[in-house]
This record gives C-alpha cells, structure tokens and sequence, in this order.
C-alpha cells in the first residue's frame, strides 16, 4: 500500500469541491482517476482492460464497487483499512461502474473530466517522492539494458530486456517503443525484428502506483542536434503554474520553426503535454485550456525526422526537476536542465 489517511483527506477535499459543481455525488470509474484517489493501487488485471472496481464518493462517505473475484487480493494486498469498511461486492459479469451508478443519482466522471484533471494535478508530498523512485528505477532499467546493446541486436529483444526490468521493479510497461536505424521515420515504432543498426531510439511509459513515467533514450551514433532541446525548453519555459495549458503548446510548437525546423512540424506528432496518472493528462493541443499548477509533472516530447528528446519533469516552486535521469546515463547541459544524448555501443 502506497498512500496515507492524511493524502486521502486532501483528496476529499478536494473532491468535494468537483461534486459541489456537479452538485451530485461523484463516481470515480477510469484507471487514472480511481488509482489516483486510492493511492496508487492496481486497478487493473489486463493492462488493456477497464478497471476491476469503482468508487462512489459523497457526503456520507466512500463506497468502493469491486468485482467480486478481485476483492479479497485488493483488500489484503493493496487498500487503505479505512477502504475496506465500506465495500459492495459486484458479480463478475456486471462492471463495477454501471453496479456504483446504478446504487443512486450520481455524476458520471465524464461530466466533470476536466475539474477532476484539476484535482490531481498538483502532486502531493508522497506522491512526488514515489514519482522519483519510479522515475530513478525506470531509467536505470534503460541504461542496464542499452548498455549491454549492440548493433546486430533487434527490436523485438531489446524491448523484451526492458520490459523484464521493469516488471523485476514491479512497473508496468504500458509502452515499449524500439526503432532500429531504418525503422527511424516511425514516430510510434512498435518492435520488429529489425537490427538496430548504428543508432536506435527506445521510448518507454512505466506505470507503478499508477503514477507513469515517460522517457526516451537514444543508442549508438549521436546525431548530435541541440535544436530538439531548444524546442523543448520552449515548451518548459511556457509551462507556467497558472496559465492555460493551449498558451503554452502554442509557445512550444512556434519554437519548431524559429529553431530551423518545419513550422509545420509538430503537425506529425503529438508534443506531449501534463502527466501522472495518465500517460498525458491531457494531451496538449490547441484546444487544451487546462490551468497549469505548481508540483504538476510535465512529459513534453518534441520530435522531428532522426531526433526525439522526453523524459518526465516536476514543475517545482525552484524549476525544474527532472525524474527520469540516471547519473551513468551520458548528458550535457542545456540552458541549466541536464539532458540525455546518445549513449555510445559497448559502454560497459
């Protein structure tokens, strides 16, 4: 069990307020919502599966809807003694969801999506300092496995390294993304049995305690272009506690042409945007009007042709903290944040 009685009450707090504008209670029903609110607890039993329980919040208190088969490994293993008071077991043919609408009048958590986003996302305490540990382990795992790399490798055998040191620290791999030198041009290169050739990109989402970290890392030949940090510093610049999320994604994608990119690039990949317990909470677009906060999580991702740089930062009262950095991992500095670059073959 990762949270506290003392996390929950900010939560409920919090809470509170987003049923006061629904003016009804609430039922909380996706992964990162319910794993949010519940502390960072496993919602899940196939990663591409609903959540295995839901959770009714009002007035009188919280009742948790979970799946009959799943309740007595998340009472003994994963909830808080205060969860387990008030718990409605449901068939395991009817989803939790519908089974904690269906107990009252309620709001669905899609009519208040955008004020629950608002709730979760300036971190608590224990939550950042489970984020740093995530963020530390996930990047070893990368700079264990693409130490030992060598260009004959392929794909599909790099992604299965990372992903068993990931579940070994017990993350979830939501995301394994490996592109070889000729598979470069896919944004979203699912592994293949290609080589990876003189110089290769790994992309991973972790998830544990439902928060996600994100990160990218390069192997082999360093096609050394500091123009992709500059884009994402712009987006970092612009990522300022209190301003409207559409500001800075507009900042952050002008800064393509101004640093001799296309213009038009960022029109070819999404950019990233806010994280946590959502692999982006939301994707920034033009359209986000999200505001921004202090100890929120950030994981821009701007790309061009060849060249990607991500890694998950904290938005800190000081700046910036990145969490996804381990010390043996080559960086430079730039513009004051310390950023990953290529990491040669046959570094052990």
């Amino acid at each position: 069990m990762a949270g506290s009685d003392q996390d929950r009450r900010v939560k409920q707090d919090r809470l509170a307020r987003v049923r006061a504008t629904a003016g009804a209670p609430l039922v909380l029903a996706s992964h990162e919502a319910v794993s949010w609110y519940l502390d960072g607890v496993r919602t899940h039993v196939s990663l591409a599966g609903p959540p295995v329980l839901a959770v009714r919040v009002e007035d009188a208190g919280d009742t948790l809807f979970i799946a009959e088969n799943e309740a007595d490994r998340l009472v003994a293993e994963e909830l808080l003694p205060a969860d387990v008071e008030r718990i409605v077991r449901v068939p395991w043919q009817t989803p939790p969801a519908e089974a904690a609408l269906a107990a009252g009048a309620a709001a669905p958590e899609a009519s208040v999506a955008a004020e629950l986003r608002a709730a979760r996302a300036s971190l608590l305490p224990g939550e950042r300092d489970r984020y740093r540990v995530l963020g530390r382990d996930a990047a070893e795992v990368l700079t264990e496995v693409l130490s030992r790399v060598n260009p004959e490798d392929v794909e599909q055998a790099v992604a299965a390294s990372v992903a068993a040191g990931l579940v070994a620290r017990g993350i979830d791999p939501l995301v394994i993304l490996v592109a070889g030198r000729e598979r470069l041009p896919f944004r979203h290169p699912l592994p293949t049995t290609a080589a990876l050739g003189e110089r290769a990109m790994v992309v991973v989402c972790g998830r544990r305690h439902g928060l996600i970290a994100n990160i990218t890392r390069w192997v082999g030949a360093d096609a050394a272009d500091e123009r992709i940090l500059a884009v994402e510093r712009a987006f970092l610049d612009a990522s300022v506690p209190g301003r409207p999320l559409d500001e800075a994604f507009a900042e952050g994608i002008a800064a393509y042409g101004a640093h001799g990119f296309d213009a038009e690039e960022w029109q070819r990949h999404h950019q990233g945007g806010p994280t946590g317990y959502a692999g982006r909470d939301p994707r920034a677009t033009r359209a986000t009007t999200d505001a921004l906060a202090e100890w929120q999580a950030f994981a821009w991702n701007p790309t061009a042709p060849g060249v990607k740089v991500e890694d998950t930062l904290l938005r800190t009262p000081d700046g910036w903290e990145t969490l996804t950095l381990d010390e043996r991992w080559p960086t430079i500095t730039h513009d004051g944040l310390e950023r990953p670059v290529a990491l040669p073959y046959g570094t052990v």
